[in-house]
């Protein structure tokens, strides 16, 4: 059987299933299938002529289709609700013949890695709304089962040039949730963080109303509304990422979150460069942080102006999502203080839902140069008063302000310094162990040019 063949005899399947429950339901889901197959396959090269052999009576185009049913990823389709409300067992096996018609739409033109992972996202919502148990289990199955032993592209469809507009970042990958920790362990490592008091006695109290909620309802005590998205605002290398992953692990090991990953991507990663695919891009990228979090860094370069079509469609997307899982995922943007006061304030949505800011102030000098001494230590380096005083001098000249790199200032200047030191004993035939570790502070401006 090829594709064309497989998508239309699972198309006719849902349709017979449907049209039992009611006749009008049998175009209802003609178009279900239709949609659900163009957004799963939308970004695939020659998807769209196969499906347009396989519906050719469709009134709409591959295009349209695929902005249609990019819904069908996160939420139940119309027909999978009305035949479930009705409890006469049709919603099942008619959800089993659409996540067959997601099985087949992997198959259309030359499938790859992330369109698979949308069409087995796709067929375990429609499978869980009717009520399977197990439903990723028996999306994997359907989507095992259609693709057999056809070979898969294990690299992602070329991006257009507008879509990587911005910081350059990672596409969505799978992320490994990190070993589980208890909370005592977690709140010590956040206290072992340098600085961030302020950012640390709001994590805390964050985490103690969280607590306490849980408690409360385990006793059937009604719960306080405690925001779980997060706004964090400051300079660049103040430990924003850092922080996020120990809030996120934190959150699993309160119960809310199952696994505790921490999704990290920008605007890059959520913004396709043409109509119809930024919502799937930011669909495909929030799903990946189920269970866990999704950290938006720069989140304000979503939005450009009031004009950004393809901003507007990322953020609007990416709320309906927070809705649709409020209860598996956090949502985490960062970015400097204005910026993202102007970001949130843009959108009804994210006001209503990043209720809590947290601020990050630049380091001190003196907890930069904690940082330093630490980086050096953890690096098997040695710095001696000398250095640190020499550090000092080069933080003192340092224009601070907006963009300052406070963290990141520090590294550069320490992998630099290192890079100068090895030169520096490269002439050494055998560089005693004190050599090896110890800077001097020549090598410190090394990290300046």
């Amino acid at each position: 059987m090829t594709t064309v063949e497989h998508l239309q005899a699972a198309t006719d399947r849902a349709v017979e299933i449907a049209a039992a429950d009611g006749p009008e339901l049998s175009a209802a889901a003609s178009t279900e299938a239709s949609q659900l197959a163009a957004a799963i396959a939308n970004d695939v090269q020659g998807a769209a002529a196969e499906w347009q052999k396989a519906f050719p009576a469709s009134s709409s185009t591959f295009e349209r289709a695929a902005r249609d049913g990019v819904e069908y990823m996160s939420r139940p389709t119309p027909t999978v609700i009305r035949l479930a409300q009705s409890k006469n067992g049709a919603a099942v096996p008619y959800a089993h013949a659409l996540a067959d018609v997601a099985s087949a739409a992997c198959s259309l033109g030359e499938p790859n890695l992330d369109v698979i992972g949308r069409g087995a996202m796709a067929a375990a919502t429609q499978l869980h709304w009717a009520g399977v148990a197990g439903s990723t289990r028996a999306a994997d199955v359907h989507i095992d089962a259609a693709l057999g032993a056809q070979p898969v592209s294990t690299t992602a469809p070329p991006t257009p040039a507008s879509a990587t507009a911005g910081p350059p970042t990672a596409r969505a990958a799978a992320v490994e949730a990190p070993p589980a920790k208890s909370l005592p362990d977690l709140l010590a490592e956040l206290d072992a963080l340098v600085g961030l008091e302020r950012v640390k006695a709001q994590v805390r109290r964050q985490t103690n109303m969280l607590r306490a909620n849980r408690l409360r309802a385990g006793k059937g005590l009604r719960t306080l509304d405690v925001a779980q998205h997060l706004v964090f605002v400051g300079n660049p290398g103040t430990g924003k990422t850092t922080v996020a992953r120990l809030l996120v692990q934190i959150y699993r090991a309160l119960g809310i979150l199952a696994k505790g990953q921490l999704v990290e991507t920008d605007r890059a990663g959520l913004v396709a460069g043409y109509e119809g695919q930024t919502a799937i891009k930011t669909t495909t990228v929030t799903t990946s942080a189920l269970g866990g979090g999704l950290f938006i860094d720069e989140a304000y370069a979503l939005l450009r102006d009031d004009d950004d079509a393809f901003g507007h469609e990322a953020i609007d997307t990416l709320v309906k999502l927070m809705e649709d899982h409020r209860d598996d995922l956090v949502v985490i943007v960062a970015g400097y203080p204005d910026e993202m006061h102007d970001f949130v304030a843009a959108n009804p949505g994210l006001k209503s839902r990043f209720a809590l800011t947290i601020v990050f102030d630049d380091y001190s000098d003196d907890e930069l140069v904690t940082i330093f001494t630490r980086l050096a230590a953890d690096s098997d380096y040695t710095a001696s008063p000398e250095v640190v005083g020499h550090f000092r001098t080069l933080l003192a000249a340092e224009m601070r302000g907006p963009g300052f790199g406070n963290g990141r200032f520090v590294r550069n200047v320490f992998e630099a310094a290192a890079v100068s030191q090895s030169c520096r004993i490269a002439n050494i035939s055998d560089p005693s162990e004190d050599q090896l570790r110890g800077l001097e502070p020549v090598d410190l401006d090394g990290g300046l040019e």
